[in-house]
């Protein structure tokens, strides 16, 4: 439903998206995760034809970006990361003017309101005036807004920003209805640990490039190819933090103290029993050895600090040259 082929956007020498090929399922949520100043906003203002891209195609459906923006606005609902609102205007009429503006009937005006204020949780403060709202209730007015013409697809630029805790999970929960409604959602966001549970797929982008993109799982088997370990023991940790090091099957020393060693292990479950027998046999005292389940959050920092391990070593050889 979305689509990108080579999309780039440069400003001057700098190059903000990169060679960024993305394929968005109909019916999906995609998360777009990165660092501030990733990239993310301007693919999605590309994508809600706000931006032309240096070079290379998006398309949303059949439409492209450039060629045929009309269709495009009209295949999207798009909720940028700031938003204005109108303080003259009461929360009905807010809907009501933009219900118009996207070219949704009279008939269908009033029920359409009333229908997405249920939604969004907002039904007793229809009569508001939009100023009067808390940050959560203009997030959730603004999905709303996106939602008044009925689009096929969301693109929604870090919606629960700036939210507190229980905002964040209502916004979660309305994505997740509308995914249930059959829309696809492009939903950008560095709150990594919140879309592990919306997103069917996800795509980790760095410095204008992507460094995964595929489901959760997939993503997570293909970026680590070894599993998270926490060694517990007696007062030794730091002594055997040193020890397994340089180990065959231990790929990283993620954090180690007296007591406890974390690491990622490359072996499978019998190369855990023999890692053990190593550890018993070298006289270290083991109180426990336990998998540990990584977050979409680890996932993100083991794969950008692999990424900017290889920015160094480029650095460094260009030097070198």
């Amino acid at each position: 439903m979305i689509r990108t082929e080579n999309l780039c956007k440069r400003y001057g020498k700098f190059e903000a998206v990169h060679d960024l090929n993305l394929d968005v399922r109909p019916g999906t949520v995609f998360g777009f995760i990165g660092e501030n100043g990733a990239g993310k906003t301007t693919t999605l203002s590309i994508l809600a034809t706000l931006m032309l891209p240096t070079s290379g195609r998006a398309f949303v459906g059949t439409a492209e970006v450039t060629s045929d923006p009309a269709m495009v606005r009209r295949l999207i609902g798009y909720m940028p990361d700031v938003f204005g609102v109108y303080d003259d205007l009461t929360v009905r009429e807010y809907l009501g003017f933009y219900g118009t503006a996207y070219g949704v009937a009279n008939t269908l005006l009033e029920p359409r309101t009333q229908e997405l204020l249920h939604m969004v949780s907002l039904e007793d403060r229809s009569d508001a005036y939009v100023n009067a709202l808390s940050r959560g209730m203009q997030q959730r007015l603004g999905l709303a807004r996106c939602l008044m013409h009925d689009p096929p697809v969301l693109i929604l630029d870090e919606p629960a920003s700036g939210l507190d805790p229980r905002s964040r999970i209502e916004m979660r929960e309305i994505i997740k209805g509308l995914r249930e409604r059959g829309k696809t959602v492009l939903i950008s966001s560095h709150i990594l640990p919140e879309l592990a549970d919306m997103c069917d797929e996800i795509g980790i982008i760095k410095s204008g490039q992507l460094v995964a993109c595929a489901s959760v799982e997939v993503v997570t088997a293909r970026a680590n190819g070894q599993r998270q370990m926490c060694l517990e023991v007696l007062g030794e940790g730091q002594l055997l933090a040193h020890f397994v090091r340089r180990h065959e099957w231990v790929t990283d020393i993620l954090s180690s103290d007296d007591c406890k060693v974390e690491l990622l292990f490359a072996g499978g479950d019998q190369e855990q029993v023999e890692f053990v027998r190593e550890l018993l046999q070298a006289g270290y005292h083991l109180k426990s050895f336990h998998e540990v389940g990584g977050s979409l959050e680890d996932l993100f920092l083991h794969l950008t600090k692999d990424e900017e391990r290889v920015d160094q070593q480029t650095a460094a050889s260009k030097q070198m040259l």
